[in-house]
């Protein structure tokens, strides 16, 4: 026997995943766990025996219910599902996955379209931050296809708007966790920044990287990763979010100069691997640490303007942030940060989990 749950995939920017109703999943976050490591197959590194495409980008789940926020219209948990061990991360969020959530929404029945532009208002559980976002919908339908192209993403499709609003302090309540714009730790200085996602970044020159190394390159190096894993730890402590190990927060970037006429190069890592592209969140907490004078971002970008446009060059590109950002006299106030990203719905149905892990809520609305 097996239980079917309502699916549908979706390629949110340059992630890819499930989305659910919360309706129906189980109401209990321990099942609702398990449900979901069936659903994508772990722990198994090919996830062979679920939807997952067996890497940290493919690995991701979205949950989406009615918002009782005053200021929301929907509610988007992120679920990070681990690939070869038993684990769900709820700590973090994913601004690629919310790409999807927009669309999902409207064409789950959660917002009613509107003529030519819907905004759906997302408030993110895992943050308990708000996000609008804007999705095209001509005649009052999602519209998927169009001409704006992400790079890590063949192709092109209609473009959705994400402005993310009061990114600072998105776990520690500070922008600057540690007080502290550098930090020594492990005898590296580091910038501690929590901007839409708690990151500690490096110069890529302390760790004796120039930073253009390309995911291949950086992965198998043992070494880097070992001794990043030891300063993300050591830096958890002291922004106040405890024991990382086993756990995906605080990120990591490796930054450097731009070569291609960006703002600055960013190796984004999620965090025992680099990722293919860039996180969005993780993109607006680079973006933001460079405007903070003495961060090791500021000084390898050199000169940058409260609202500049924000380009972070990527192993597979670059990616365009805009920060709507006010000096002040402790420093800088991150207002709102947009970034543009596409969305696909690949397929909708019903995916299956064992029965013994889950025999499904029949009282519950479908």
């Amino acid at each position: 026997m097996q239980t079917a749950i309502p699916c549908t995939m979706m390629r949110g920017g340059t992630s890819r995943g499930p989305y659910f109703l919360a309706t129906d999943l189980p109401d209990d976050w321990a099942t609702q766990e398990q449900v979901l490591l069936a659903a994508m197959g772990s722990p198994n590194r090919q996830q062979i025996d679920g939807i997952g495409g067996g890497t940290s980008l493919t690995s991701k789940a979205a949950i989406l219910s009615r918002s009782s926020h005053p200021q929301a219209d929907v509610d988007y948990l992120f679920a990070q599902v681990g690939i070869d061990r038993l684990y769900v991360d709820i700590a973090p969020s994913c601004g690629n996955i919310l790409a999807g959530v927009g669309p999902f929404a409207i064409d789950a029945g959660l917002v009613e379209a509107t003529e030519d532009e819907t905004i759906v208002r997302v408030r993110n559980v895992n943050t308990d931050k708000l996000i609008e976002v804007r999705v095209k919908t001509p005649n009052g339908q999602v519209e998927y296809e169009g001409d704006t192209r992400i790079d890590g993403v063949e192709g092109t499709a209609a473009p959705v708007l994400l402005n993310f609003l009061d990114v600072a302090g998105s776990k520690t309540g500070s922008l600057l966790p540690t007080g502290n714009v550098v930090d020594i730790i492990e005898g590296v200085p580091v910038s501690c920044i929590d901007a839409a996602v708690p990151m500690v970044l490096i110069a890529a020159h302390s760790l004796g990287k120039t930073g253009a190394e390309s995911k291949t390159e950086l992965d198998s190096d043992t070494d880097l990763l070992a001794r990043i894993e030891k300063i993300r730890v050591a830096a958890s402590w002291k922004m106040g979010l405890g024991d990382a190990k086993g756990k995906v927060v605080p990120k990591v970037a490796l930054v450097s100069a731009p070569r291609h006429g960006g703002t600055l190069t960013s190796r984004y890592f999620v965090p025992d691997n680099c990722h293919a592209s860039h996180a969005v969140t993780g993109a607006i907490c680079v973006s933001s640490s460079i405007l903070l004078p003495g961060s090791v971002s500021a000084s390898l970008a050199g000169q940058v303007e409260t609202n500049d446009l924000i380009r972070l060059e990527h192993p597979s590109g670059q990616i365009d942030i805009m920060l709507d950002a006010v000096s002040t006299a402790e420093g800088v106030e991150i207002r709102r940060a947009g970034v543009v990203r596409t969305a696909r719905m690949l397929f909708r149905g019903e995916l299956y989990v064992p029965s013994s892990i889950w025999t499904g809520n029949h009282s519950k609305a479908s």
